[in-house]
């Protein structure tokens, strides 16, 4: 490890079949305090064995030490070091020839606004885009403005009204930059449940998976 490059020397997990197998991919990016393992155990609900899981393990188990509403300048150089690593998981999701319509990107909380922020800024079109309780990275107050276009990828955000680290104000305007980037989006909003996963993300998400390997 470096200070400069803090997830530089950190393993990317994987399970599944291999990639030259695989029908399609999934890179699974963990919350603060995780393990990239719990990622892939959290895989297993889609059943599938035709599927090859990246999943990319922060530096102590953070990706950014501040929040996600923090000034960016705060979270340097984890947070670039943090994108740079999530740009090596997405390489070696397709290192046996899939194309980014066949990849998958799911996230949770921190891992969620770090994946959101990974596509808003070069967009294209993956397979999909699933935030769970996240939303993009940057100060109350920031006026997104990414460009592109993400060709109609099916993108999904869900989070609760009361989730005491996602602000409904920075989901909403998360689904506002993707649907300008051209995204096919589902917006889920939950009442009183907090923070967590919940039952029809799961359901969403293995429906998901099944349009990638069938597309």
């Amino acid at each position: 490890m470096s200070r400069a490059d803090p997830h530089g020397d950190q393993p990317l997990r994987t399970a599944g079949v291999s990639p030259e197998a695989a029908d399609a991919a999934v890179v699974l990016v963990h919350g603060r305090g995780a393990r990239a393992d719990g990622m892939l155990q959290f895989a297993q609900e889609f059943g599938r064995d035709d599927v090859h899981y990246v999943a990319p393990q922060a530096q102590r188990g953070t990706w950014y030490p501040n929040r996600f509403l923090a000034p960016i300048e705060q979270n340097q150089p984890h947070l670039d070091s943090a994108l740079a690593h999530l740009g090596r998981a997405v390489d070696a999701a397709q290192s046996g020839g899939l194309p980014a319509e066949k990849v998958l990107l799911v996230g949770f909380s921190q891992g969620a606004c770090l994946v959101s922020h990974f596509v808003a800024r070069e967009p294209k079109r993956y397979g999909g885009l699933t935030l769970l309780s996240g939303g993009l990275i940057g100060e109350e107050g920031t006026e997104f403005d990414f460009t592109g276009d993400v060709d109609g990828m099916p993108f999904f955000l869900g989070v609760s009204d009361d989730d005491p680290h996602i602000p409904m104000s920075r989901a909403e305007a998360t689904v506002d930059v993707f649907e300008a980037l051209n995204a096919d989006v589902r917006f889920d909003r939950y009442h009183g449940r907090g923070h967590g996963i919940f039952t029809e993300e799961i359901e969403y998400l293995g429906d998901a998976l099944d349009a990638v390997v069938d597309e």
